[in-house]
Protein backbone atom coordinates (compact mmCIF):
# COMPACT_ATOMS: atom_id res chain seq x y z
CA UNK A 1 0.00 0.00 0.00
CA UNK A 2 2.75 2.25 0.84
CA UNK A 3 4.23 1.99 -2.75
CA UNK A 4 0.67 2.75 -4.26
CA UNK A 5 0.53 6.07 -2.02
CA UNK A 6 4.12 6.72 -3.63
CA UNK A 7 2.56 5.97 -7.15
CA UNK A 8 -0.24 7.82 -6.65
CA UNK A 9 1.46 10.66 -4.75
CA UNK A 10 4.34 11.24 -7.62
CA UNK A 11 1.55 11.35 -10.53
CA UNK A 12 -0.67 14.01 -8.47
CA UNK A 13 2.58 16.01 -7.61
CA UNK A 14 3.69 15.78 -11.17
CA UNK A 15 0.24 16.86 -12.22
CA UNK A 16 -0.16 19.69 -9.35
CA UNK A 17 3.09 20.99 -10.58
CA UNK A 18 2.40 21.41 -14.45
CA UNK A 19 -1.11 22.67 -13.83
CA UNK A 20 0.49 25.08 -11.23
CA UNK A 21 3.08 26.13 -14.32
CA UNK A 22 -0.22 26.91 -16.15
CA UNK A 23 -2.34 28.65 -13.34
CA UNK A 24 0.85 30.31 -11.91
CA UNK A 25 1.92 31.32 -15.58
CA UNK A 26 -1.25 32.54 -17.10
CA UNK A 27 -2.51 34.25 -14.14
CA UNK A 28 0.84 35.82 -13.35
CA UNK A 29 0.43 37.27 -16.96
CA UNK A 30 -3.09 38.44 -16.78
CA UNK A 31 -1.85 40.29 -13.62
CA UNK A 32 0.22 41.97 -15.62
CA UNK A 33 -2.83 42.94 -18.07
CA UNK A 34 -5.07 43.68 -15.56
CA UNK A 35 -2.54 45.78 -13.75
CA UNK A 36 -2.40 47.74 -17.24
CA UNK A 37 -6.26 47.77 -17.31
CA UNK A 38 -6.72 49.95 -13.62
CA UNK A 39 -3.97 52.27 -15.27
CA UNK A 40 -5.40 53.07 -17.85
CA UNK A 41 -9.05 52.89 -17.15
CA UNK A 42 -10.38 55.22 -14.79
CA UNK A 43 -12.05 53.42 -11.77
CA UNK A 44 -15.45 53.60 -13.30
CA UNK A 45 -14.43 52.15 -16.27
CA UNK A 46 -13.08 49.08 -14.08
CA UNK A 47 -16.32 49.00 -12.38
CA UNK A 48 -18.15 48.90 -15.38
CA UNK A 49 -15.76 46.26 -17.20
CA UNK A 50 -16.03 44.24 -14.10
CA UNK A 51 -19.96 44.29 -14.22
CA UNK A 52 -19.87 43.33 -17.90
CA UNK A 53 -18.26 40.20 -17.26
CA UNK A 54 -21.08 39.13 -14.65
CA UNK A 55 -24.08 37.84 -16.59
CA UNK A 56 -22.40 35.51 -19.40
CA UNK A 57 -19.95 34.09 -16.31
CA UNK A 58 -23.46 33.79 -14.81
CA UNK A 59 -24.96 31.95 -17.64
CA UNK A 60 -22.17 29.73 -18.00
CA UNK A 61 -22.29 28.14 -15.04
CA UNK A 62 -25.26 26.21 -16.50
CA UNK A 63 -23.90 24.99 -20.02
CA UNK A 64 -22.05 22.37 -18.69
CA UNK A 65 -24.24 20.25 -16.29
CA UNK A 66 -21.32 18.01 -14.56
CA UNK A 67 -19.87 16.84 -18.40
CA UNK A 68 -16.80 18.29 -17.87
CA UNK A 69 -15.82 16.93 -14.62
CA UNK A 70 -17.66 13.33 -16.05
CA UNK A 71 -15.53 13.50 -18.95
CA UNK A 72 -12.46 13.73 -16.62
CA UNK A 73 -13.64 10.50 -14.49
CA UNK A 74 -14.42 8.73 -17.37
CA UNK A 75 -11.42 9.27 -19.36
CA UNK A 76 -9.11 8.41 -16.33
CA UNK A 77 -11.02 4.96 -15.74
CA UNK A 78 -11.23 3.77 -19.24
CA UNK A 79 -7.26 4.52 -19.52
CA UNK A 80 -6.66 2.51 -16.73
CA UNK A 81 -8.85 -0.72 -18.49
CA UNK A 82 -6.87 0.28 -21.79
CA UNK A 83 -10.76 0.93 -23.35
CA UNK A 84 -9.68 3.24 -26.13
CA UNK A 85 -13.05 2.97 -28.54
CA UNK A 86 -15.22 3.79 -25.02
CA UNK A 87 -12.53 6.95 -24.86
CA UNK A 88 -13.12 7.90 -28.30
CA UNK A 89 -17.09 7.98 -27.49
CA UNK A 90 -16.55 9.39 -24.40
CA UNK A 91 -14.53 12.44 -26.16
CA UNK A 92 -16.98 13.03 -29.04
CA UNK A 93 -19.51 13.01 -27.14
CA UNK A 94 -18.47 15.52 -24.52
CA UNK A 95 -17.25 17.85 -27.32
CA UNK A 96 -20.58 17.71 -29.04
CA UNK A 97 -22.64 18.02 -25.67
CA UNK A 98 -20.39 21.48 -24.48
CA UNK A 99 -20.64 23.17 -28.07
CA UNK A 100 -24.38 23.07 -28.53
CA UNK A 101 -24.74 24.29 -24.74
CA UNK A 102 -22.28 27.04 -25.53
CA UNK A 103 -23.86 27.79 -28.88
CA UNK A 104 -27.51 28.09 -27.35
CA UNK A 105 -26.85 29.98 -24.05
CA UNK A 106 -24.52 32.38 -26.13
CA UNK A 107 -27.76 33.12 -27.99
CA UNK A 108 -29.71 33.54 -24.58
CA UNK A 109 -27.28 36.28 -23.17
CA UNK A 110 -27.34 38.06 -26.32
CA UNK A 111 -30.61 38.15 -26.57
CA UNK A 112 -31.29 39.30 -22.66
CA UNK A 113 -27.80 42.04 -22.40
CA UNK A 114 -30.69 44.92 -22.80
CA UNK A 115 -32.82 44.13 -20.09
CA UNK A 116 -29.98 42.82 -17.75
CA UNK A 117 -28.05 45.93 -18.54
CA UNK A 118 -31.31 48.24 -17.38
CA UNK A 119 -31.77 46.04 -13.94
CA UNK A 120 -28.19 46.61 -13.09
CA UNK A 121 -28.22 50.70 -14.30
CA UNK A 122 -30.93 52.44 -15.91
CA UNK A 123 -28.23 54.97 -16.24
CA UNK A 124 -25.38 52.80 -17.77
CA UNK A 125 -27.66 50.79 -19.46
CA UNK A 126 -26.44 51.61 -23.34
CA UNK A 127 -22.90 50.84 -22.72
CA UNK A 128 -23.67 47.81 -20.48
CA UNK A 129 -26.05 46.57 -22.82
CA UNK A 130 -23.22 46.39 -25.48
CA UNK A 131 -20.73 45.21 -23.24
CA UNK A 132 -23.02 42.23 -22.65
CA UNK A 133 -23.77 41.58 -25.84
CA UNK A 134 -20.40 41.62 -26.68
CA UNK A 135 -19.05 39.09 -24.05
CA UNK A 136 -21.96 36.31 -25.01
CA UNK A 137 -19.77 34.82 -27.52
CA UNK A 138 -17.72 34.31 -24.24
CA UNK A 139 -19.97 31.60 -23.09
CA UNK A 140 -19.59 29.51 -26.58
CA UNK A 141 -15.55 29.72 -26.42
CA UNK A 142 -15.76 28.95 -22.65
CA UNK A 143 -17.40 25.88 -23.54
CA UNK A 144 -14.89 24.64 -26.54
CA UNK A 145 -12.21 25.59 -23.83
CA UNK A 146 -13.86 23.79 -20.83
CA UNK A 147 -14.00 20.86 -23.14
CA UNK A 148 -10.32 20.20 -23.79
CA UNK A 149 -9.75 21.46 -20.15
CA UNK A 150 -11.49 18.16 -19.11
CA UNK A 151 -9.72 15.68 -21.80
CA UNK A 152 -6.29 16.90 -20.68
CA UNK A 153 -6.72 16.41 -16.79
CA UNK A 154 -8.23 13.10 -17.63
CA UNK A 155 -5.09 12.35 -19.72
CA UNK A 156 -2.96 13.29 -17.25
CA UNK A 157 -1.81 16.01 -20.10
CA UNK A 158 -1.32 19.06 -17.66
CA UNK A 159 1.32 20.62 -19.88
CA UNK A 160 -1.17 21.03 -22.50
CA UNK A 161 -3.81 22.15 -20.55
CA UNK A 162 -0.72 24.98 -19.17
CA UNK A 163 0.43 25.59 -22.28
CA UNK A 164 -3.24 26.58 -23.77
CA UNK A 165 -3.89 28.47 -20.72
CA UNK A 166 -1.09 30.59 -20.95
CA UNK A 167 -1.46 31.36 -24.99
CA UNK A 168 -4.94 33.04 -23.46
CA UNK A 169 -3.52 34.95 -20.95
CA UNK A 170 -0.61 36.52 -23.33
CA UNK A 171 -3.59 37.06 -26.25
CA UNK A 172 -5.76 39.03 -23.44
CA UNK A 173 -2.90 40.87 -21.93
CA UNK A 174 -1.02 41.74 -24.95
CA UNK A 175 -4.65 42.77 -26.73
CA UNK A 176 -6.11 44.71 -24.08
CA UNK A 177 -4.21 47.62 -23.13
CA UNK A 178 -2.98 48.08 -26.72
CA UNK A 179 -7.22 48.32 -27.90
CA UNK A 180 -7.87 51.06 -24.45
CA UNK A 181 -4.73 53.04 -26.12
CA UNK A 182 -5.85 53.08 -29.16
CA UNK A 183 -9.28 54.56 -27.87
CA UNK A 184 -12.19 51.53 -27.75
CA UNK A 185 -11.76 52.17 -23.49
CA UNK A 186 -13.62 49.54 -21.87
CA UNK A 187 -14.94 48.04 -25.16
CA UNK A 188 -11.31 47.61 -25.85
CA UNK A 189 -10.91 45.31 -22.76
CA UNK A 190 -13.98 43.53 -23.26
CA UNK A 191 -13.11 42.73 -26.93
CA UNK A 192 -9.82 41.25 -25.51
CA UNK A 193 -10.91 39.25 -22.49
CA UNK A 194 -14.23 37.73 -25.57
CA UNK A 195 -10.57 37.14 -28.34
CA UNK A 196 -8.69 35.52 -25.65
CA UNK A 197 -10.99 32.98 -24.70
CA UNK A 198 -11.84 32.18 -27.94
CA UNK A 199 -8.57 31.66 -29.22
CA UNK A 200 -7.65 29.58 -26.19
CA UNK A 201 -10.56 27.47 -27.20
CA UNK A 202 -9.75 27.29 -30.64
CA UNK A 203 -6.23 25.73 -29.85
CA UNK A 204 -7.21 23.51 -27.25
CA UNK A 205 -9.85 21.69 -29.16
CA UNK A 206 -7.04 21.59 -32.11
CA UNK A 207 -4.75 19.76 -30.15
CA UNK A 208 -6.96 17.21 -28.28
CA UNK A 209 -7.99 16.77 -32.12
CA UNK A 210 -4.30 16.01 -33.37
CA UNK A 211 -2.68 14.68 -29.90
CA UNK A 212 -5.51 12.44 -28.62
CA UNK A 213 -8.87 12.47 -30.67
CA UNK A 214 -7.27 11.40 -33.96
CA UNK A 215 -4.87 8.37 -32.83
CA UNK A 216 -8.33 6.59 -30.82
CA UNK A 217 -9.73 6.82 -34.63
CA UNK A 218 -8.24 3.74 -35.40
CA UNK A 219 -9.94 1.84 -32.03
CA UNK A 220 -13.33 2.58 -33.46
CA UNK A 221 -15.11 0.48 -35.25
CA UNK A 222 -18.95 1.91 -36.16
CA UNK A 223 -20.68 5.29 -35.14
CA UNK A 224 -20.77 6.82 -31.82
CA UNK A 225 -24.48 6.79 -29.98
CA UNK A 226 -24.05 9.95 -28.69
CA UNK A 227 -27.44 9.60 -26.52
CA UNK A 228 -26.24 6.24 -25.09
CA UNK A 229 -22.50 7.31 -24.39
CA UNK A 230 -24.25 11.08 -22.24
CA UNK A 231 -26.13 9.05 -20.67
CA UNK A 232 -23.99 7.66 -17.94
CA UNK A 233 -22.22 10.93 -18.43
CA UNK A 234 -24.90 13.27 -17.13
CA UNK A 235 -25.71 10.65 -13.92
CA UNK A 236 -22.73 11.53 -12.53
CA UNK A 237 -22.41 15.04 -14.18
CA UNK A 238 -25.74 16.53 -13.46
CA UNK A 239 -25.77 16.37 -9.49
CA UNK A 240 -22.74 18.07 -9.95
CA UNK A 241 -23.98 20.64 -11.67
CA UNK A 242 -26.01 22.17 -8.56
CA UNK A 243 -22.55 22.41 -7.12
CA UNK A 244 -21.16 23.71 -9.88
CA UNK A 245 -23.70 26.78 -9.82
CA UNK A 246 -23.93 27.25 -6.03
CA UNK A 247 -19.80 27.73 -5.90
CA UNK A 248 -20.11 29.39 -9.04
CA UNK A 249 -22.82 31.51 -9.33
CA UNK A 250 -23.25 32.84 -5.91
CA UNK A 251 -19.95 35.05 -5.47
CA UNK A 252 -21.51 36.71 -8.72
CA UNK A 253 -24.82 36.96 -7.14
CA UNK A 254 -23.39 39.11 -4.75
CA UNK A 255 -21.77 41.20 -6.75
CA UNK A 256 -24.06 41.57 -8.67
CA UNK A 257 -26.42 42.54 -5.60
CA UNK A 258 -23.55 45.00 -4.07
CA UNK A 259 -22.99 46.42 -8.09
CA UNK A 260 -26.79 47.30 -8.01
CA UNK A 261 -26.98 49.03 -4.69
CA UNK A 262 -23.32 50.24 -4.51
CA UNK A 263 -24.15 51.86 -8.28
CA UNK A 264 -27.05 54.03 -6.57
CA UNK A 265 -24.71 55.28 -3.86
CA UNK A 266 -22.30 56.30 -6.42
CA UNK A 267 -24.88 58.07 -8.40
CA UNK A 268 -26.01 59.72 -4.72
CA UNK A 269 -22.90 60.91 -3.98
CA UNK A 270 -22.23 62.51 -7.69
CA UNK A 271 -19.45 59.59 -8.24
CA UNK A 272 -19.76 58.01 -11.78
CA UNK A 273 -21.40 55.08 -12.04
CA UNK A 274 -19.27 51.82 -11.18
CA UNK A 275 -16.51 53.76 -8.83
CA UNK A 276 -17.17 51.52 -5.81
CA UNK A 277 -17.19 48.64 -7.73
CA UNK A 278 -14.08 49.37 -9.83
CA UNK A 279 -11.98 49.14 -6.37
CA UNK A 280 -14.14 46.10 -5.99
CA UNK A 281 -12.89 44.04 -8.38
CA UNK A 282 -9.64 45.56 -8.18
CA UNK A 283 -9.42 44.10 -5.06
CA UNK A 284 -10.55 40.50 -6.37
CA UNK A 285 -7.96 40.57 -9.24
CA UNK A 286 -5.63 40.29 -6.57
CA UNK A 287 -7.66 37.79 -4.75
CA UNK A 288 -7.52 35.60 -8.00
CA UNK A 289 -3.71 35.02 -7.68
CA UNK A 290 -4.62 33.01 -4.68
CA UNK A 291 -6.14 30.21 -7.14
CA UNK A 292 -2.68 29.47 -8.72
CA UNK A 293 -2.07 27.41 -5.35
CA UNK A 294 -5.54 26.31 -4.63
CA UNK A 295 -7.03 24.83 -8.19
CA UNK A 296 -3.82 23.11 -9.60
CA UNK A 297 -3.41 21.05 -6.15
CA UNK A 298 -7.68 20.06 -6.17
CA UNK A 299 -7.82 20.07 -10.12
CA UNK A 300 -4.63 17.11 -10.13
CA UNK A 301 -6.29 15.31 -7.04
CA UNK A 302 -9.27 14.54 -9.18
CA UNK A 303 -7.72 11.41 -11.07
CA UNK A 304 -6.25 10.43 -7.95
CA UNK A 305 -9.01 10.35 -5.94
CA UNK A 306 -10.98 8.55 -8.73
CA UNK A 307 -8.24 5.68 -8.63
CA UNK A 308 -8.72 4.92 -5.39
CA UNK A 309 -11.54 2.54 -3.92
CA UNK A 310 -12.70 4.02 -0.60
CA UNK A 311 -14.23 1.16 0.55
CA UNK A 312 -11.43 -1.31 -0.22
CA UNK A 313 -8.55 0.82 0.60
CA UNK A 314 -9.38 3.03 3.32
CA UNK A 315 -6.26 3.99 5.04
CA UNK A 316 -5.11 5.42 1.26
CA UNK A 317 -7.87 7.52 1.24
CA UNK A 318 -7.44 9.08 4.72
CA UNK A 319 -3.92 9.14 3.72
CA UNK A 320 -4.44 11.39 0.37
CA UNK A 321 -7.29 13.40 1.67
CA UNK A 322 -4.93 14.66 4.46
CA UNK A 323 -2.10 15.24 3.02
CA UNK A 324 -3.88 17.27 0.46
CA UNK A 325 -5.34 19.76 3.18
CA UNK A 326 -1.83 19.44 4.48
CA UNK A 327 0.26 20.69 1.06
CA UNK A 328 -2.63 22.79 -0.08
CA UNK A 329 -2.64 24.53 3.65
CA UNK A 330 1.27 25.13 3.64
CA UNK A 331 1.52 27.15 0.67
CA UNK A 332 -2.34 29.23 0.42
CA UNK A 333 -2.54 30.03 3.72
CA UNK A 334 0.58 31.65 3.56
CA UNK A 335 -0.44 33.08 0.51
CA UNK A 336 -3.52 34.68 1.89
CA UNK A 337 -2.10 36.04 5.16
CA UNK A 338 0.20 38.16 3.45
CA UNK A 339 -2.40 39.26 1.05
CA UNK A 340 -4.35 40.31 3.72
CA UNK A 341 -1.51 42.13 6.06
CA UNK A 342 0.17 44.08 3.20
CA UNK A 343 -3.66 44.70 1.23
CA UNK A 344 -2.71 48.71 1.64
CA UNK A 345 0.95 48.80 0.18
CA UNK A 346 0.21 46.10 -2.75
CA UNK A 347 -2.85 48.28 -3.88
CA UNK A 348 -1.68 51.25 -3.58
CA UNK A 349 2.15 50.55 -5.22
CA UNK A 350 0.31 48.95 -8.40
CA UNK A 351 -2.38 51.50 -8.50
CA UNK A 352 -1.16 55.41 -7.29
CA UNK A 353 -3.44 58.16 -8.65
CA UNK A 354 -0.74 59.79 -9.97
CA UNK A 355 1.11 57.45 -11.24
CA UNK A 356 3.57 54.78 -10.72
CA UNK A 357 6.88 56.86 -9.65
CA UNK A 358 4.57 58.10 -6.86
CA UNK A 359 4.82 55.03 -5.04
CA UNK A 360 8.68 54.46 -5.74
CA UNK A 361 9.11 57.83 -4.35
CA UNK A 362 6.32 59.79 -2.45
CA UNK A 363 5.23 59.02 0.97
CA UNK A 364 1.65 59.04 0.94
CA UNK A 365 0.88 59.07 -2.64
CA UNK A 366 -3.45 59.26 -3.25
CA UNK A 367 -4.42 55.84 -3.94
CA UNK A 368 -6.44 55.42 -7.05
CA UNK A 369 -8.61 52.70 -5.34
CA UNK A 370 -8.57 53.64 -2.05
CA UNK A 371 -11.11 51.52 -0.72
CA UNK A 372 -9.53 48.37 -2.51
CA UNK A 373 -7.41 47.11 0.37
CA UNK A 374 -10.47 46.40 2.77
CA UNK A 375 -12.29 44.78 0.13
CA UNK A 376 -9.01 42.58 -0.75
CA UNK A 377 -8.76 41.91 2.61
CA UNK A 378 -12.05 40.51 3.19
CA UNK A 379 -12.67 38.48 0.07
CA UNK A 380 -9.50 36.54 0.80
CA UNK A 381 -10.34 35.13 4.00
CA UNK A 382 -12.83 33.17 2.36
CA UNK A 383 -9.30 30.84 1.51
CA UNK A 384 -8.48 30.44 4.98
CA UNK A 385 -11.19 27.28 5.22
CA UNK A 386 -8.51 25.03 3.59
CA UNK A 387 -7.13 24.63 6.76
CA UNK A 388 -10.11 22.36 7.54
CA UNK A 389 -9.86 20.73 3.91
CA UNK A 390 -13.06 22.82 1.83
CA UNK A 391 -10.77 22.68 -1.04
CA UNK A 392 -10.04 19.00 -1.09
CA UNK A 393 -13.34 17.68 0.01
CA UNK A 394 -15.71 18.29 -3.33
CA UNK A 395 -12.97 16.70 -5.41
CA UNK A 396 -12.84 14.02 -3.03
CA UNK A 397 -16.41 13.61 -3.08
CA UNK A 398 -16.48 13.25 -6.75
CA UNK A 399 -13.56 11.59 -7.45
CA UNK A 400 -15.31 8.53 -5.58
CA UNK A 401 -18.31 9.66 -7.19
CA UNK A 402 -20.42 11.18 -4.46
CA UNK A 403 -21.99 13.78 -6.59
CA UNK A 404 -25.40 13.23 -5.24
CA UNK A 405 -24.28 14.57 -1.70
CA UNK A 406 -22.33 17.58 -3.33
CA UNK A 407 -25.81 18.40 -4.58
CA UNK A 408 -27.00 18.26 -1.40
CA UNK A 409 -24.76 20.29 0.10
CA UNK A 410 -25.06 22.84 -2.71
CA UNK A 411 -28.98 22.90 -2.26
CA UNK A 412 -28.14 23.88 1.08
CA UNK A 413 -25.72 26.60 0.61
CA UNK A 414 -28.01 27.98 -2.30
CA UNK A 415 -31.06 27.77 0.23
CA UNK A 416 -29.38 29.49 2.92
CA UNK A 417 -26.98 32.26 0.44
CA UNK A 418 -29.64 33.35 -1.61
CA UNK A 419 -32.11 35.41 1.01
CA UNK A 420 -28.15 36.64 2.60
CA UNK A 421 -27.03 38.23 -0.47
CA UNK A 422 -29.87 40.07 -0.80
CA UNK A 423 -30.52 41.10 3.13
CA UNK A 424 -27.09 41.90 4.19
CA UNK A 425 -26.09 43.77 0.95
CA UNK A 426 -29.64 45.92 1.34
CA UNK A 427 -28.90 46.65 5.16
CA UNK A 428 -25.58 47.18 5.09
CA UNK A 429 -26.53 49.80 2.58
CA UNK A 430 -29.41 51.12 4.44
CA UNK A 431 -26.56 51.56 7.75
CA UNK A 432 -25.05 54.15 5.68
CA UNK A 433 -27.55 56.88 5.79
CA UNK A 434 -27.82 59.52 3.26
CA UNK A 435 -24.15 59.72 2.49
CA UNK A 436 -24.13 57.95 -0.70
CA UNK A 437 -20.56 56.73 -0.67
CA UNK A 438 -20.70 55.38 2.85
CA UNK A 439 -24.32 53.34 1.76
CA UNK A 440 -21.82 51.74 -1.43
CA UNK A 441 -19.09 50.90 0.59
CA UNK A 442 -21.09 49.53 3.16
CA UNK A 443 -22.85 47.58 0.89
CA UNK A 444 -19.84 46.12 -0.58
CA UNK A 445 -18.46 45.38 2.98
CA UNK A 446 -21.57 43.55 3.20
CA UNK A 447 -21.60 41.20 0.29
CA UNK A 448 -18.49 40.09 0.65
CA UNK A 449 -19.41 39.17 5.06
CA UNK A 450 -22.24 37.29 3.30
CA UNK A 451 -19.92 35.53 0.97
CA UNK A 452 -18.03 34.54 3.64
CA UNK A 453 -20.93 33.32 6.17
CA UNK A 454 -22.84 31.19 2.64
CA UNK A 455 -19.93 28.90 1.66
CA UNK A 456 -20.28 27.65 5.22
CA UNK A 457 -23.22 25.79 5.77
CA UNK A 458 -22.62 22.97 2.77
CA UNK A 459 -18.80 22.75 3.80
CA UNK A 460 -19.56 21.85 7.21
CA UNK A 461 -22.29 19.58 6.29
CA UNK A 462 -19.84 18.13 3.45
CA UNK A 463 -16.62 17.81 6.47
CA UNK A 464 -18.70 16.00 8.89
CA UNK A 465 -20.42 13.84 6.61
CA UNK A 466 -17.02 12.51 4.53
CA UNK A 467 -15.20 11.79 8.31
CA UNK A 468 -18.28 9.92 9.43
CA UNK A 469 -18.97 7.56 6.15
CA UNK A 470 -14.79 7.68 5.12
CA UNK A 471 -12.95 8.49 8.21
CA UNK A 472 -10.93 11.07 5.92
CA UNK A 473 -10.37 14.67 7.79
CA UNK A 474 -7.79 17.06 7.96
CA UNK A 475 -4.66 16.90 10.53
CA UNK A 476 -6.64 19.42 12.71
CA UNK A 477 -3.18 19.85 15.04
CA UNK A 478 -0.75 21.05 11.76
CA UNK A 479 -3.45 23.29 10.61
CA UNK A 480 -3.17 24.90 13.57
CA UNK A 481 0.24 24.83 13.28
CA UNK A 482 0.28 26.06 9.78
CA UNK A 483 -2.00 29.19 10.80
CA UNK A 484 -0.09 30.08 14.04
CA UNK A 485 3.15 30.10 11.59
CA UNK A 486 1.21 32.24 9.45
CA UNK A 487 -0.36 34.56 11.65
CA UNK A 488 3.22 34.97 14.00
CA UNK A 489 4.78 36.21 10.35
CA UNK A 490 1.44 38.24 9.38
CA UNK A 491 1.54 40.04 13.33
CA UNK A 492 5.73 40.67 12.68
CA UNK A 493 4.96 41.87 8.99
CA UNK A 494 2.04 44.21 9.88
CA UNK A 495 3.94 45.82 13.14
CA UNK A 496 6.90 46.34 11.03
CA UNK A 497 5.21 48.47 7.88
CA UNK A 498 2.89 50.19 10.36
CA UNK A 499 5.97 51.64 11.84
CA UNK A 500 7.73 52.96 9.16
CA UNK A 501 6.91 55.72 7.18
CA UNK A 502 8.03 54.98 3.58
CA UNK A 503 6.42 55.00 0.05
CA UNK A 504 4.56 52.21 -0.46
CA UNK A 505 6.79 50.02 -2.42
CA UNK A 506 9.25 50.24 0.35
CA UNK A 507 6.68 49.37 2.72
CA UNK A 508 5.69 46.48 0.41
CA UNK A 509 9.40 45.23 0.23
CA UNK A 510 9.82 45.31 4.01
CA UNK A 511 6.85 43.92 5.12
CA UNK A 512 6.87 41.20 2.01
CA UNK A 513 10.65 40.34 3.37
CA UNK A 514 10.01 39.99 7.03
CA UNK A 515 6.66 37.93 6.37
CA UNK A 516 8.57 35.54 4.73
CA UNK A 517 11.87 34.87 6.66
CA UNK A 518 9.39 34.67 9.74
CA UNK A 519 7.15 31.54 8.28
CA UNK A 520 10.15 30.12 6.92
CA UNK A 521 11.42 30.21 10.59
CA UNK A 522 8.18 29.54 12.47
CA UNK A 523 6.39 26.68 10.27
CA UNK A 524 9.27 23.80 10.79
CA UNK A 525 10.10 25.04 14.12
CA UNK A 526 6.05 24.69 15.05
CA UNK A 527 6.27 21.25 13.25
CA UNK A 528 3.90 22.71 10.76
CA UNK A 529 6.39 21.56 7.94
CA UNK A 530 9.06 18.55 8.58
CA UNK A 531 12.23 17.19 6.57
CA UNK A 532 9.88 14.84 4.43
CA UNK A 533 7.69 17.82 3.48
CA UNK A 534 10.78 19.78 2.09
CA UNK A 535 11.50 16.61 0.37
CA UNK A 536 8.11 16.46 -1.34
CA UNK A 537 8.46 19.70 -2.34
CA UNK A 538 11.78 19.21 -4.00
CA UNK A 539 10.06 16.33 -5.66
CA UNK A 540 7.26 18.45 -6.71
CA UNK A 541 9.30 21.48 -8.10
CA UNK A 542 11.89 19.44 -9.59
CA UNK A 543 10.26 19.74 -12.79
CA UNK A 544 11.64 23.44 -13.60
CA UNK A 545 15.40 23.76 -13.25
CA UNK A 546 14.02 27.40 -12.45
CA UNK A 547 11.68 27.63 -9.74
CA UNK A 548 13.86 24.59 -8.07
CA UNK A 549 16.90 27.03 -8.48
CA UNK A 550 14.61 29.63 -6.80
CA UNK A 551 13.05 27.88 -4.07
CA UNK A 552 16.47 25.83 -3.27
CA UNK A 553 17.14 28.60 -0.51
CA UNK A 554 14.26 28.96 1.23
CA UNK A 555 13.94 24.89 1.60
CA UNK A 556 17.58 24.52 2.70
CA UNK A 557 16.85 26.91 5.23
CA UNK A 558 13.77 25.39 6.41
CA UNK A 559 15.53 22.13 6.06
CA UNK A 560 17.94 23.75 8.81
CA UNK A 561 15.42 25.12 10.66
CA UNK A 562 13.79 21.46 10.74
CA UNK A 563 17.17 19.05 12.15
CA UNK A 564 16.35 18.95 16.01
CA UNK A 565 12.57 19.00 15.60
CA UNK A 566 11.04 16.34 16.91
CA UNK A 567 8.36 15.45 14.09
CA UNK A 568 11.24 14.61 11.93
CA UNK A 569 11.65 11.12 13.95
CA UNK A 570 8.86 8.39 13.42
CA UNK A 571 7.16 10.97 10.70
CA UNK A 572 4.28 8.76 9.39
CA UNK A 573 4.41 8.15 5.35
CA UNK A 574 3.53 11.34 3.43
CA UNK A 575 2.46 11.72 -0.36
CA UNK A 576 5.73 12.30 -2.59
Amino acid sequence: MVDKVVELGKSSATGSFHLMIGIAGSTIIMAVGTILLGMLLPAEGVGLYGMALIPSSIISFFRDWGINSAMTKQIANLRLEGKNAQIHDVIFSGVIFEILSGILLSVVCFAIAQPIAWIMSPQAAPQLSLYISVMSLSIFAGAIASAAGGIFIGYERMKLNSFTQICAAVIKTSLGPLLIVLGFGVLGAVYAAVISILAGGILSIVIVYYAIFRPLQKHKIGRCDIKQTLKPMLTFGLPLTASTIVTGVLPLAFALTMGIYAGAGDIAAGNPYGWTMGNYFTATNFTVLLTFVSFPVATALFPVFSKIDPEKEPHLIKTVFSSSVKYTAILLVPATMLLITLATPIVNTMFPQDGILNALLVTDATPKFPLAPIFLALSATVNLFVLIGNISLSTFQSGIGQTKQIMKQSLLSLATSLPLAYLLVAYAYSLGGPNGQVAATYAVVGGLIGAIAASMPGMIWGLIWSWRHYGVKADFAVSAKIFGASLTASIVAYLLISLVHLPYIVTLLMGGSAFLLIYLTTAPLLGAVNSMDIENFRTMFSGSSLVSKLLHLPLRYMQMMCRNTPLDKNTPTEIK
